[in-house]
């Protein structure tokens, strides 16, 4: 096969992005800075880069050093204290968080462009002066133990754990970034005081700043907050070369789960090595995605798995090709050998000319999307420096694979993904054990949507937007539990998955096939009252993606093999839930207090409940839900209007005419009152607090939404009481459920079996706080800021856009009502959210669960 001078176009649409200026500046102390203009949006995202991470921990190696100092970094300056970091963060409407990974820690701020200066201030002051209070150091151990019980509760965590202890025997990857529990609760204060000052130094760290902003004043910030601290010796960490592997290795776990979950790994060179973009090519063709060749082969013909997927991670030096996939306990081993058949069969033959062009269009519009968002723009930029050494990276990289060929897939696979240098790994139900197997500048984004009404009903919501050279369509319609039949919940969310599949013109196969050759996505969704479809293509591909979705809403068949597919699928997820405890407790939480309401089940529904459904119980959800008055489409990106409302309207004037009839049940009271406690074998418990709360149509509705933020965030009263001041949990928040008329107000934490009496206490003391009124002005002005401005940075992708009018119009709401949010936000005074939490949170309407050991 020649070059792939097929996909010369696909490289094209990237060019506009290589000749995009990206200012790189090294101060004189060393620290590098990289700016970003960009006047799209007027937000920006403000990161440094710490070059440390868990394999640069050097003698205690293990101990989670630069997690914990993640963690601690928050806590406090010489100048501020650290409730001050936060609130300050918030008053400014913006979002702060950090990670930590194997080679670097980030700390980033996203936030209205106007206030980049504070963002700066802030994290300098972080990175380059915390004072590590010792009060702090103790109390945030007790928080990560608590994090770390956590992982040992997750099966997914657990396997990745395995995975990597088992495929490095010497390298520092082994050890798990937050460490182990014995060697971490050894780390002394000044273990952590030696660690942050060897490597929290300006010649070690990278500030990105991507978004609206004035370089020159944006370097000036920089260069006073940053510049001021001397470069200091920075020794080089040697790191322990992982030798070859030269023998196959396996570890399979047997646990109290409910499904298995295994995986494949090979070891692969790091990203700057040659083979990288072409392993990065082999992982998407093998398993990008539905139509990949893992997925089709393996799920939908054979049927071993419930999903499927591959992974090329490659950061610096080595790295792993992963395949992971979960499956039935007794199907793992005919599963292993079908994917190794596989492998040894494209090892020899390579991939047609066709999954080769699908497989680089998906990785161009990866690259598209990743720039979708300033935050997405800056984590680029910081990686490409860090990680690689070159900020011009991708470039390179793209023109790698400009001039790959199939004679190169093929090597790679006989190279790097051989049976003898195979890691495999898993994690299987118990009662499984020992038993065997069988077989240019842009211009701001608009911000109103126009809508087109059709003499059938249907509503058109269009959003010209070319920033990108991309398109969004996103269909609606309101469906959910309440139009489910009792005993068959998950219906409209298995209708949704089924919509993307079979049509009477094309298999599930060649849906996937026809959207993902050309790096487009096709996709449903489904939620508490709605449920939908949604395409997202380059303009270039506007008529196939027309195309799909007018098959899949007129034409589709609810093949029965396919349902049977995707409802097992579908119990698979549910499966994995019930293996974690946060999650098995927030739907058990929900269950007792509902009822029998719809609204006590989550969307994905429930395993008897999807067992009863029948394919053509689908069809018939289908034909109730699609009628004219019920359907929105919306629209948003890179269009041409003149030619896409015609073929629009011709489309959505076929949807039959018709009314949705409303549901008639009522929520009237919680169906379980009291305090109730559920046993289970895990190492933290959670708790929940549940009390009613208003729906999305409601009067009050905007009121919790500031209450939500008030009860939430780091920044929150009780996060710093329950968290910060007394170490209690490791996540503490409150969370909502909402239908159209009624909802669901609960308050959860995640903590440990002997602590989580006192949480309770505290959340009885947080809401009689707020309901006697003693809410500050500061408090309520921060909860509105942040509000705002989350709302302000969610309108940057065209997909979120799209969802946030459809739904508008949904629910009865104007179009563009988002134009009106920070009036709603704030209209909600102390005295609102006082009345809101007396008429709400009663204790003779609170539905009380533990989860514990």
């Amino acid at each position: 096969m020649s070059k792939t001078n097929t996909s010369a176009a696909d490289f094209r649409l990237l060019d506009t992005f290589w000749r995009e200026p990206v200012e790189r500046t090294v101060l004189p102390n060393g620290l590098t800075v990289l700016l970003k203009p960009d006047h799209s949006a007027p937000v920006a995202s403000v990161q440094v880069w710490v070059k440390t991470g868990s394999i640069h921990e050097g003698a205690l190696l293990g101990a989670g050093l630069s997690h914990y100092l993640e963690h601690l970094l928050f806590k406090g300056t010489a100048k501020r204290a650290g409730r001050e970091i936060s609130t300050t963060v918030q008053a400014h409407g913006g979002y702060i968080n950090a990670y930590t990974t194997f080679d670097r820690t980030v700390y980033y701020i996203d936030l209205p462009a106007e206030h980049v200066a504070v963002a700066v201030d802030l994290l300098a002051d972080m990175v380059l002066h915390s004072s590590l209070p010792a009060d702090e150091v103790a109390r945030e151990k007790d928080v990560i133990l608590r994090e770390i019980d956590m992982g040992r509760d997750d099966p997914d965590q657990r396997l990745g754990e395995t995975l990597f202890d088992t495929a490095f025997r010497q390298h520092p990857f082994r050890y798990p970034i937050i460490g182990y529990k014995e060697i971490f609760s050894s780390v002394s204060r000044d273990d952590l005081v030696a660690y942050y000052q060897a490597r929290y130094v300006p010649n070690n760290l990278v500030v990105v700043v991507a978004g609206a902003i004035d370089s020159a004043s944006t370097m000036a910030a920089i260069t006073k907050h940053f510049g001021a601290t001397p470069r200091q010796r920075l020794a080089p960490v040697l790191l322990t070369e992982e030798p070859p592997q030269l023998a196959s290795r396996a570890l399979h776990r047997f646990e109290e789960v409910e499904l298995t979950r295994s995986g494949l790994a090979w070891h692969i060179p790091g990203i700057a090595h040659a083979d990288a973009p072409l392993l990065d090519l082999v992982s998407v063709m093998l398993g990008g995605g539905d139509s990949s060749v893992l997925w089709q082969e393996v799920r939908e013909k054979a049927g071993l798995v419930h999903a499927i997927d591959t992974h090329s991670w490659t950061p610096a030096g080595m790295g792993l090709f992963y395949i992971s996939y979960t499956c039935d306990a007794g199907k793992r081993e005919a599963a292993t050998a079908a994917i190794e058949k596989l492998l040894a069969r494209y090892a020899v033959r390579g991939f047609t000319p066709a999954q080769l062009k699908k497989a680089i269009r998906q990785l161009v519009v990866g690259e598209i999307n990743s720039r979708k968002t300033m935050s997405g723009q800056a984590s680029r930029l910081g990686s490409a420096e860090v990680v690689v050494g070159d900020v011009g990276f991708t470039k390179t990289y793209f023109e790698r694979l400009r001039a790959a060929t199939n004679a190169d897939f093929k090597r790679v696979l006989k190279t790097y993904l051989v049976p003898a240098r195979q890691t495999a790994v898993s994690l299987n139900p118990l009662a499984t054990a020992g038993q065997t197997t069988t077989a240019k500048k842009a211009k701001p984004a608009a911000v109103e949507f126009d809508e087109i009404k059709l003499p059938n009903g249907v509503r058109l919501l269009l959003q010209h937007e070319p920033h990108l050279p991309n398109i969004h369509l996103r269909l609606l319609c309101l469906g959910g539990a309440h139009y489910e039949k009792p005993g068959k919940r998950g219906a409209s969310s298995l209708l949704a998955t089924m919509l993307t599949k079979d049509t009477r013109k094309r298999s599930a196969a060649e849906v996937a096939h026809f959207i993902e050759e050309v790096g487009g996505s096709f996709f449903p969704f489904s939620g508490n009252n709605s449920l939908g479809l949604a395409a997202e293509v380059l303009p270039t591909d506007l008529d196939r993606a027309l195309a799909l979705l007018e098959e899949a809403v007129f034409s589709p068949t609810f093949k029965a093999s396919t349902f049977k597919t995707e409802c097992e699928a579908q119990i698979a997820d549910l499966k994995q839930d019930a293996d974690d405890v946060v999650t098995l407790g927030r739907k058990l939480a929900r269950k007792k207090f509902f009822g029998t309401y719809p609204l006590g089940v989550e969307p994905g529904g429930e395993i008897e409940g999807l067992r009863a459904l029948t394919p053509t119980d689908l069809a018939a959800l289908w034909k109730t839900l699609f009628v004219s008055d019920n359907i929105v489409l919306a629209v948003a990106g890179d269009f041409d209007r003149r030619t896409l409302v015609p073929k629009l309207k011709k489309m959505l004037g076929r949807v039959p005419r018709g009314k949705l009839a409303l549901p008639s049940i009522k929520f009237e009271k919680p169906a379980e009152v009291g305090d109730f406690v559920e046993v289970q074998p895990r190492e933290q418990a959670v708790v929940f607090q549940a009390f009613p709360g208003p729906g999305l149509c409601s009067p009050d509705f905007y009121v919790g939404e500031v209450a939500d933020e008030l009860f939430s965030g780091m920044s929150s009263r009780l996060f710093e009481r329950v968290r910060e001041e007394k170490g209690l949990a490791y996540f503490v928040r409150s969370s909502r459920v909402s239908g159209l008329d009624t909802g669901m107000f609960s308050f959860y934490a995640g903590t440990s079996p002997k602590s989580y009496a006192e949480v309770l206490v505290e959340f009885d003391a947080e809401i009689a706080r707020v309901q006697a009124g003693q809410i500050t002005a500061d408090e309520l002005s921060r909860c509105q800021t942040r509000l705002k401005a989350a709302r302000r940075m969610s309108l940057q992708t065209n997909s979120s856009r799209a969802m946030q009018a459809g739904l508008n119009v949904l629910c009865g709401l104007p179009i563009n009502d988002w134009q009106n949010y920070g009036g709603y936000i704030d209209a909600v005074t102390i005295e609102a959210i006082t009345g809101f939490a007396q008429k709400y949170f009663k204790r003779e309407l609170r539905t009380q669960l533990v989860v514990r050991p």
